[in-house]
């Protein structure tokens, strides 16, 4: 049965060759990570933020070398469960590149061993051979920009987060004081 609505992604494969399966593949991992670093970042780091802050106020003692050492360890704690996924960001972000460079250097080779077994205009095989592997560099690439976007933009939410939940503990216990 024929889906229609499939066979620019057909096409795509076709022309790309197998290695753009792989870097598709990538993608949707490296998206997937990126959707479950919001849902958590919204759904269980902001209520855990909260009860952090809410159980720093409700201790008796916050200003012995002990208390706020338990106070850093705790945020230490919690913004380490923001960075938990980074490293494997990273590497998905710079396998997609390496992924477009293993496909245009197969895809290469497929166009040389081409022309070598026919003579027949060879600049237009050449011409369209070389547009065919250089697809899974250009799909890599932008796979790789993308991640590395996302990668930069939640280091600076863990950087920012990091500063604010200091400054929410340490305003919670002068309030606590006053």
């Amino acid at each position: 049965m024929p889906m229609p609505w499939l066979d620019p992604l057909v096409r795509l494969v076709d022309a790309g060759g197998p290695v753009l399966v792989v870097i598709a593949g990538v993608a949707m991992l490296l998206f997937s990570v990126a959707l479950e670093r919001w849902w958590f970042f919204r759904f269980h780091y902001r209520p855990a933020r909260r009860d952090l802050v809410d159980h720093w106020v409700a201790r008796h003692d916050r200003v012995s070398w002990s208390a706020l050492t338990l106070r850093e360890v705790w945020v230490r704690e919690l913004i380490a469960s923001l960075r938990g996924p980074l490293p494997w960001l990273k590497l998905l972000v710079v396998i997609c590149p390496l992924l477009g460079l293993l496909g245009t250097v197969t895809g290469m080779i497929t166009v040389f061993d081409s022309l070598s077994v026919s003579e027949v205009n060879q600049a237009r095989a050449m011409a369209d051979g070389v547009a065919r592997a250089t697809l899974p560099t250009l799909s890599g690439m932008a796979v790789s920009v993308v991640g590395l976007l996302f990668i930069t933009r939640l280091e600076h939410i863990i950087r920012r987060e990091d500063q604010r939940l200091h400054d929410r503990l340490a305003r919670a216990a002068e309030d606590a004081h006053a």
